[in-house]
C-alpha cells in the first residue's frame, strides 16, 4: 500500500551568522561596519537605554565612526505606534541600520522598524500579518540590515523572522512576518544577561521552555526542529533554576541565551495553545508573554494529553524524569514553576473570566492555533483560559 507523503512536503528555514561568548558585545561596532552600516539606530526599550551597558555601546561605536543614535519608546508589550515612532526616528536620523538591543519587546520592535522604514509610502505594518502571502507585499531589498543582542534569554526574537506587535486599535496581537527579518549577525553575550532579576529570568526562561515545548507537540513534519527543541528543554531543565539562584552564573546564562535561540530556532515547525491563549491575554489585559505561557503550560499539556502521548514519553526518558510520560511532563512544569514562583493561575495576575468567550475566539483565531495537536475550538479554548483562571488542573 502507497503511503500517503503529502505530510513531508515542508520548506525549511535556519538563522543566521550567531557569536557566542563573554565579552563578544564589544565586537559590535564591527559587526555594524562589516554589514555596510555607518549610522545605526539602536532601537531598545526605556528600560535600558540609560543603563551603563547602552551608554557603553553608544561611545564604543561614536568612538569607531558610527553615527549611532537611541530609540527607546517600547511599550512592554510594542504596539503599532511604537513601530511608527521607530521608524521615524530612523528616517529623520538618516539611518542605515538597526542594532536591536534587549528583551523580546525591543527587539520585535526593532526588527518591524528595519523591515517597515524605507519601504515605500502607503505599505501598512498590518499588511504584513503572517497571513498567506502577506509578507510578498514589503520589498525584501528595502529592509535594512539588523543586528540583534538579547539581554534576556527567552523569545528568541534574535533568530526570528517575525515580530508580535500589538494593534492597539483592535486590542489584538497580530505576527508581522518576513524571511528577511531575521537579523544577519546575532550576539549572545552571557554578561549582559546577569543583571536580569529573578523574576524576570524566570519569566523569560519559561517562555524559551514554551517555544520548545510547543514546536515538541507540533504536528507538523520536522525532525531538524524536534531535536533542536528537545535539547533545549534539556538545557532550560538544567540551567534556568541555576541562573534564577545565581544572577552571575556566566555558565548557565550562556546556556539559557543558547536554549532561548534554539527555542526560537525550532518553533519554525509551530506553536499551539499556549501561545494562542497567551497572545489575547497580552492585548487584552497587557500582561507579561512569558509570564503567560508559563502559567498556562500544564492547562493546556492537560488539555492536549490525548494527542501528545509519545511526545511526552520520549521528552521524559531525554529530561530521565521517573515513569516517562504526559503526568510527569506536567509533573516536572509544576515543580519548576514552583521552584522559579511562578503563580500557579492566571488569577494572581489579577485575570478573571469576565471575557472568556472572546478569549476564546481571539485564541482560535490566533496563527499558532494551526499547529496545536489538537484542533481546539473557541468553547474549548474557553475551557482551557478559565481552568487556567480558577487553577482547575
Amino acid at each position: 500500500m502507497n503511503q500517503d507523503m503529502s505530510q513531508f512536503s515542508m520548506g525549511w528555514n535556519y538563522p543566521a551568522n550567531i557569536l557566542t561568548g563573554v565579552g563578544r558585545v564589544r565586537e559590535l561596532p564591527a559587526v555594524c561596519q562589516a554589514l555596510g552600516m555607518q549610522a545605526p539606530l539602536l532601537v531598545t526599550d526605556p528600560g535600558l537605554a540609560n543603563l551603563p551597558m547602552v551608554r557603553d555601546i553608544v561611545l564604543a561605536c561614536h568612538n569607531s565612526g558610527l553615527g549611532i543614535a537611541v530609540f527607546s519608546e517600547i511599550k512592554g508589550n510594542p504596539t503599532g505606534k511604537n513601530v511608527l515612532d521607530g521608524m521615524a526616528a530612523f528616517r529623520d536620523g538618516g539611518h542605515d541600520g538597526v542594532i536591536a538591543f534587549g528583551g523580546g519587546s525591543g527587539l520585535d520592535a526593532a526588527k518591524a522598524v528595519a523591515l517597515m522604514a524605507n519601504q515605500r509610502d502607503g505599505l501598512s505594518l498590518w499588511s504584513l500579518e503572517d497571513v498567506g502571502d502577506n509578507w510578498k507585499n514589503a520589498d525584501a531589498d528595502a529592509i535594512a540590515p539588523i543586528v540583534a543582542v538579547p539581554t534576556t534569554a527567552g523569545t528568541g526574537s534574535e533568530v526570528g523572522r517575525a515580530s508580535v506587535i500589538t494593534d492597539e486599535v483592535e486590542h489584538v496581537k497580530r505576527i508581522i512576518f518576513h524571511p528577511g527579518m531575521v537579523p544577519a549577525t546575532v550576539i549572545l553575550d552571557p554578561e549582559l544577561t546577569a543583571g536580569l532579576p529573578p523574576t524576570l529570568t524566570a519569566a523569560t526562561g519559561m517562555d524559551a521552555l514554551s517555544h520548545c515545548l510547543e514546536a515538541w507537540c507540533s504536528p507538523l513534519y520536522h525532525p531538524m526542529a524536534e531535536g533542536i527543541a528537545v535539547e533545549g528543554m534539556r538545557r532550560v531543565c538544567h540551567y534556568l533554576p541555576r541562573a534564577y539562584a545565581d544572577g552571575n552564573d556566566l555558565e548557565a546564562r550562556m546556556n539559557m541565551l543558547v536554549a532561548s535561540s534554539m527555542g526560537a530556532t525550532a518553533f519554525q515547525r509551530g506553536l499551539g495553545a499556549m501561545h494562542a491563549l497567551a497572545h489575547p491575554l497580552g492585548a487584552l489585559y497587557d500582561a507579561h508573554h512569558g509570564t503567560l505561557n508559563a502559567i498556562l503550560m500544564p492547562y493546556v499539556l492537560r488539555a492536549n494529553q490525548q494527542a501528545i502521548g509519545e511526545q511526552m514519553v520520549r521528552l521524559g526518558r531525554y529530561l530521565d524524569l521517573r515513569q516517562p510520560g504526559t503526568e510527569a511532563v506536567i509533573d516536572w512544569v509544576l515543580e519548576l514553576r514552583e521552584r522559579l514562583a511562578i503563580p500557579h493561575t492566571l488569577a494572581e495576575l489579577k485575570i478573571d473570566t469576565q471575557q472568556a468567550d472572546k478569549v476564546g475566539q481571539m485564541a482560535v483565531a490566533d496563527p499558532s492555533s494551526g499547529t496545536n495537536p489538537i484542533a481546539f475550538d473557541a468553547a474549548q479554548y474557553r475551557d482551557i483560559f478559565v481552568a487556567a483562571v480558577e487553577g482547575r488542573l
